[in-house]
């Protein structure tokens, strides 16, 4: 059993920047590809960036250039960062843990985002 626990959200104004963290029970990262995903109200869950087992990195268009994923092995935690942050960002942000071979799968409990314009 994998738990994922995210920190770092919060309201932040149009053009701010903040940095969300995923703490994972355990050294999980040499199996698992890690995702942020997102929820607006209303709108469904879309993937917003993901850094697999290996290290390769991907972004969602609506992001790229303005988030950057990564991971401290050290602390078990990958991190998501972004700046010029926009009102459309504001949703429900979760982490999620794929493993890399297997098809189990863990979600965290989300951490909300408010951007205000």
């Amino acid at each position: 059993q994998v738990q994922l626990v995210e920190s770092g959200g919060g309201l932040v104004q149009s053009g701010g920047s903040l940095r969300l963290s995923c703490a994972a029970s355990g050294n999980i990262f040499s199996r698992y590809t890690i995702s942020w995903f997102r929820q607006a109200p209303g709108k469904q869950r879309e993937l917003v960036a993901t850094i697999t087992n290996g290290g390769t990195k991907t972004y969602a268009n609506s992001v790229k250039g303005r988030a950057t994923i990564s991971r401290d092995n050290a602390k078990n935690t990958v991190y998501l960062e972004m700046n010029s942050l926009k009102p459309e960002d504001t949703a429900v942000y979760y982490c999620h843990a794929q493993h890399a071979v297997f098809s189990n799968y863990y979600w965290g409990q989300g951490t909300q985002v408010t951007v205000s314009s």
